[in-house]
């Protein structure tokens, strides 16, 4: 295959955040993918802020108590890279990737994102133990939203 096609070929994975590429042409073979990581997903909004709830004129005694606050997950979270739909098998009849409890290694297979109509492979990028799934299967998932937490 011409050097400069495999270069285009590159640049439109790179620019279009697709997770793999195959393509079969006179018998030649090209498969070309990317390696996405919690960290390098983040980091493009590591100076983003969570919205702060602000309340005016209301007593003390208003505030909503401390049980009543969000509980926050100890572990790692493994983050989407893409906006799609979450699927937790490769199929509807089959088993799931993971389930809660389970020990995962680097590289080893969470998940399926489906994005306009490419099924992209979700990967641990920590090992560990799968402590929590965050999300029911078929819903849509948004980029940088946790899907899994990993002690």
């Amino acid at each position: 295959m011409d050097l400069r096609k495999l270069k285009k070929l590159i640049d439109l994975v790179e620019e279009s955040g697709i997770a793999e590429l195959e393509l079969t042409e006179d018998g030649e073979k090209v498969r070309i993918s990317r390696n996405f990581t919690a960290n390098a997903a983040t980091q493009q909004y590591s100076n983003y802020a969570p919205p702060q709830h602000y309340t005016t004129g209301a007593p003390a005694a208003a505030a909503p108590a401390a049980a009543d606050a969000p509980v926050v997950e100890e572990g790692h979270a493994v983050n989407s890279p893409m906006v799609g739909t979450f699927y937790r098998s490769a199929s509807p009849d089959s088993k799931p990737f993971v389930e809660v409890g389970d020990t995962v290694a680097v590289g080893d297979t969470l998940c399926i994102i489906e994005a306009m109509k490419l099924l992209n492979e979700i990967e641990s990028d920590k090992a560990g133990v799968v402590k929590k799934i965050l999300l029911d299967n078929g819903l849509a998932v948004e980029y940088g939203e946790p899907l899994f937490i990993i002690a």
